[in-house]
């Protein structure tokens, strides 16, 4: 069944006896929202008896985000501007698998790159795009996937703004072509901008990094040779661009030449280039485009509400068989429908960390699209996970259960790589995460690779997940409308994960400033267009009297350094500063309080006594104020959260107060522990046993029995 109107859509439904009806526009009536779009009889009646058997499901809403995208946004950078009418194409939110009808590639390896001069324009000018890039000049080799700006020796390259340029061959199985299959190319994340080629003609733009985009090439491939894949990649950031940022020409030398400068006022590297996997596969003429998972819970039964939409010329003649399967390969449901309810007696249910003997209980969800004689035509394999998130005035609920959040803000950065996916560093970092006892961290400040949201399913931790609007100002129309695409494509992409458990819009707005009170209330009602079954946030650091998003959010989140940017190298007023603010909070907007960001930078093996700023002793003493101060709040009943900053320590553009970087992480760049480490494992797992009965690892080296000293007596 396909969708083909242009915005995102979300169903909801009234009922009226055993009658079901659509409305055709969203509104908010007595707190609560109103059906809107229109679905097929079927979707209805299932979901009608639903509603009869008195499942109230929070989400009573179907998401259809099936083609809300923005075209032809980009507006300053600095990829040919004649060649920017290639549609933006944002493609399918279905991560690419491989299945009995599907194969896959991936185009990960060293490619040929070049920088291009300051013109950037030259490469077009020069047709790059029509040939090898080795035949018109030098290149240098570029791992991919992985940011440009380490790689070399170059200080030039680390510091480019601009345009660069990536190629290599490929090859397309001959039995795709023999079999009718489609092919597809797809990035995963390239940043910021990038125009894409295949054998000399434009296939695709994408702008936004950190999200993924793909193309159907069929038409474009050859199937008995080579295939020439070129890539051109613009990092400029501008002030309509998702993060903003600036450009400053500096004049230098006595010729006066020009070198560009990128600005901007967030506090990480913008690491640029093909950051993520790059993957080829093919689909058949006729095949799945989306997969849209609900799931709630009555009792000790699961239910898995979902949509199946595909794709071709006769996908009217095809029927779906929807199976779900436990961890032992057991069928647990199935049903032979586009669209409906599946529900799972004694299910297993989806629980983070040290809330439950099994985190992360995953089930396998197969979709097929079966032919009028019976044939298989297509299938698509997912896994799933049944819970449910709701929320108070004071509390998050996860399976109706409370939760208390305790993780950190995080980033994609590491040596040489920069932000490239890292799968080695990425299972260190979930093995960290377990150590510590945490339960949750916040994707800051942008979504991160999909198979990081994998492991997170697979280990039970859940995410706030954010978008990459970060140090929001100017609140123009033409940076809501990318501002919102940038959400568009997030929950498009990550709808289904079970540990996607709120959405964060923006880290650190300008929102004292008068416009942001408007430009917020229509980014929340974009997101609330597209998915009600989770909260909304933002990581705010203006004051709670002056910021003017708090009204539109479900969760106050808050960033604040106290004794750091703040009254530094004291920390006595931690603990009641932070606890009138976060009273304050709640106060005003009657929502549960999350600390978002607090934290202390450290110089590793750096040590004072009595504690001195920047030493591990100082990060140890400020983090155990803001201890203090969350266990009163967690008595008060409306505090839900605390997330340290950062995890790790990583780089940012050069200052003064910046040595090789942020240092405010409680692990180094190479994930080793600083004190600070397991100070913050004792508190988290002392947590999850008060909270949850979790039993406590021995967090401590042994020291003594206690007992005296035997001696022979004289």
């Amino acid at each position: 069944m396909e969708q083909s109107d242009s915005m995102p859509m979300i169903l909801s439904l009234t009922t009226d006896g055993d009658n079901c009806r659509t409305d055709t526009e969203t509104e908010q009536s007595s707190g609560k929202w109103k059906c809107c779009s229109v679905f097929k009889k079927k979707v209805l009646c299932t979901i009608n008896i639903m509603l009869r058997k008195k499942i109230l499901l929070p989400f009573i809403t179907l998401i259809c985000v099936v083609s809300g995208i923005v075209q032809n946004v980009a507006t300053g950078n600095e990829i040919d501007s004649g060649l920017k009418k290639a549609q933006t194409n944002t493609g399918g939110p279905l991560y690419p698998r491989a299945s009995e009808t599907r194969d896959l590639r991936t185009l990960d390896g060293l490619w040929n790159f070049r920088k291009s001069p300051s013109d950037p324009e030259t490469g077009y000018k020069a047709g790059w795009f029509e040939q090898d890039l080795d035949k018109t000049g030098p290149v240098i080799t570029m791992p991919v996937p992985s940011s440009y700006n380490d790689v070399g020796e170059d200080i030039t390259l680390r510091d480019h703004v601009g345009v660069v340029w990536y190629d290599r061959r490929f090859y397309v199985p001959s039995w795709w072509g023999t079999s009718g299959q489609r092919v597809w190319l797809r990035f995963s994340s390239v940043h910021y901008a990038a125009e894409v080629f295949v054998n000399g003609r434009s296939v695709m733009y994408h702008e936004i990094g950190h999200l993924p985009f793909e193309a159907e090439i069929t038409n474009m491939v050859n199937f008995n040779s080579s295939n020439l894949l070129t890539v051109v990649v613009d990092n400029t950031l501008l002030v309509d661009t998702v993060p903003q940022g600036s450009v400053k020409n500096i004049y230098q030398g006595p010729k006066q030449s020009v070198r560009q400068e990128q600005q901007y006022t967030f506090d990480f590297y913008n690491y640029a280039g093909i950051h993520r996997t790059v993957f080829l596969y093919s689909t058949p003429q006729v095949y799945i485009n989306d997969i849209i998972v609900n799931t709630d819970i009555l009792g000790l039964t699961g239910f898995i509400v979902y949509n199946v939409t595909h794709t071709g010329s006769e996908s009217d003649k095809v029927r779906c068989l929807v199976q779900v399967f436990d961890k032992e390969d057991t069928q647990v449901a199935a049903y032979n429908e586009c669209a409906g309810l599946l529900d799972i007696g004694n299910a297993k249910f989806w629980w983070p960390y040290l809330m439950h003997p099994d985190p992360g209980y995953l089930y396998t969800m197969k979709t097929s699209l079966i032919g009028l004689q019976g044939e298989v035509i297509d299938t698509y394999t997912q896994k799933i996970g049944i819970r449910t998130v709701t929320w108070s005035n004071t509390t998050v609920f996860l399976n109706e259960k409370p939760l208390y959040l305790k993780g950190f803000g995080m980033h994609e950065d590491s040596d040489f790589r920069g932000k490239g996916w890292d799968q080695v560093l990425w299972v260190k970092n979930f093995n960290l995460i377990k150590w510590l006892g945490a339960n949750a961290f916040r994707t800051s400040h942008y979504p991160y690779a999909e198979e990081i949201y994998q492991l997170a399913d697979e280990y039970g931790i859940m995410i706030i997940d954010e978008c990459p609007s970060v140090d929001t100002d100017g609140f123009s129309e033409k940076l809501l409308v990318k501002h919102k695409q940038s959400l568009t494509e997030l929950i498009r992409r990550d709808k289904n994960h079970p540990s996607v458990i709120m959405w964060s819009i923006s880290n650190e707005p300008r929102s004292a400033h008068k416009l942001a009170d408007k430009y917020f209330e229509e980014v929340v009602r974009h997101v609330k267009s597209m998915d009600l079954s989770r909260p909304v946030t933002i990581a705010i650091s203006a004051g709670p009297s002056t910021d003017k998003s708090g009204r539109h959010l479900d969760v106050i989140s808050f960033n604040r350094y106290n004794g750091w940017y703040s009254s530094p190298g004291q920390t006595a007023q931690i603990e009641a500063n932070v606890v009138e603010e976060a009273t304050i909070w709640h106060q005003i907007h009657n929502k549960p309080i999350i600390m978002t960001e607090y934290g202390a930078d450290t110089v590793e093996g750096l040590h004072f006594y009595p504690e001195y700023i920047w030493s591990e002793e100082y990060q140890c003493v400020l983090i155990s104020e803001h201890f203090k101060a969350f266990d009163k709040l967690r008595k008060a009943g409306f505090f839900a959260g605390e997330f340290i900053w950062n995890f790790a320590d990583f780089k940012t553009p050069q200052s003064i107060t910046r040595v090789g970087g942020n240092k405010k992480g409680i692990f180094t760049r190479n994930r080793q522990p600083k004190a600070a480490a397991h100070l913050l494992r004792s508190r988290y797992h002392a947590l999850a046993t008060s909270d949850y009965g979790a039993s406590v690892p021995d967090t401590t080296y042994y020291i003594s029995d206690n007992q005296p000293a035997k001696h022979t007596e004289l």
